[in-house]
């Protein structure tokens, strides 16, 4: 879910560069940690992107599998060349559809 937030962040030209960052704790489903960094080339603060992707994608474990389509395994195709920065539909962490929508929130 990070690098999808994280294309999706530079897809819309919000930065050029973009880490996301969270973690979890044992029977908590919500991110203990959560921030966007984009050293130095955002359009608009950390902070205010943090608190963007925070509101528009779903970080509990439940959703996160829910919105990328993570219950059905790609284990074929994924065991050959990787994982990331595979062009496939199926490879849905991959994909910037939420340009929109990030764009929309500012």
């Amino acid at each position: 879910m990070a690098r999808y937030i994280a294309k999706n962040i530079v897809a819309a030209k919000l930065a050029d560069k973009c880490e996301v960052q969270f973690s979890y704790s044992i029977g908590v489903a919500k991110p203990t940690s959560f921030y966007v960094k984009t050293f130095g080339t955002g359009t608009i603060s950390d902070e205010k992107l943090t608190n963007i992707a925070e509101t528009l994608f779903p970080l509990k474990p439940s959703g996160i599998i829910n919105h990328l389509n993570l219950k059905h395994p790609r284990y074929r195709i994924t065991a050959s060349n990787g994982h990331f920065g595979r062009t496939e539909d199926s490879f849905t962490w991959e994909k910037t559809d939420m340009v929109d929508e990030l764009l929309s929130a500012i």
